[in-house]
């Protein structure tokens, strides 16, 4: 009986791992600081399918987060910030396309969430390469309800919390796509957020990428 317990797990298991209803993805951020652990979610599956995709073509080693804001955010993945001088304004360089908006109203811009930058086009679609991790800041309650007025927002008293207590960019929630957040090395995205930075918002000193590569974890084991 218990054998054959086990092969019905088993079978079970396999299942779950060929229909991929438990697969879920983890982004390793390397940098000069430490690594960052990103998730990426399920529910956005376009712009998680594009990370994984230039992550797998190392499209992002050694570029640069060249736009940093302490208690906001840290962004990356401009294609000109590879070997861009001293100096040199960055944030236009993109990869060609841009990713259809997936706003969800579970994914809010908490502290640490990933989210994909866009340029101002009507449809709010994303950039097709660049990013950024917010830094955050809290928002009282009463703070809250003004950005939900002047935005339509709304927040369960859950998400409420998560805003008070531990932080984020509200501001952004329902204009940019968030599709991944931080499990691990917040403490380095602070590191980065906190560099001293021009009138750009880049960095004096780059703070580059050394590597990002993404995994896939099954219910059991990591691939």
């Amino acid at each position: 009986m218990k054998l054959l317990r086990l092969c019905l797990l088993t079978v079970a298991a396999v299942t779950i791992m060929t229909n991929g209803s438990a697969q879920k993805y983890r982004a390793y951020l390397s940098t000069d600081y430490g690594t960052i652990t990103l998730k990426l979610y399920d529910e956005t599956p376009l712009h998680r399918d594009n990370f994984i995709k230039l992550c797998k073509e190392k499209f992002y080693d050694s570029t640069l987060f060249h736009r940093v804001i302490p208690q906001f955010m840290i962004q990356g993945g401009d294609t000109e910030s590879r070997r861009a001088s001293p100096g040199q304004a960055l944030g236009s360089g993109s990869n060609g396309y841009r990713i259809p908006a997936e706003f969800n109203k579970h994914y809010i811009h908490k502290r640490g969430a990933l989210a994909a930058a866009r340029d101002n086009n009507p449809e709010k679609a994303s950039s097709g390469c660049q990013f950024y991790i917010v830094d955050g800041k809290k928002f009282s309650e009463a703070e809250l309800n003004t950005i939900q007025s002047r935005t339509g927002a709304s927040y369960t008293e859950a998400q409420k919390k998560l805003y008070e207590t531990l932080g984020g960019a509200p501001h952004l929630d329902g204009n940019y796509t968030v599709f991944g957040e931080v499990i691990d090395g917040m403490d380095i995205v602070d590191k980065i957020a906190a560099q001293p930075r021009n009138k750009m918002d880049r960095p004096d000193a780059d703070q580059r990428i050394l590597k990002l590569r993404v995994k896939k974890k099954f219910l059991f084991f990591w691939l």
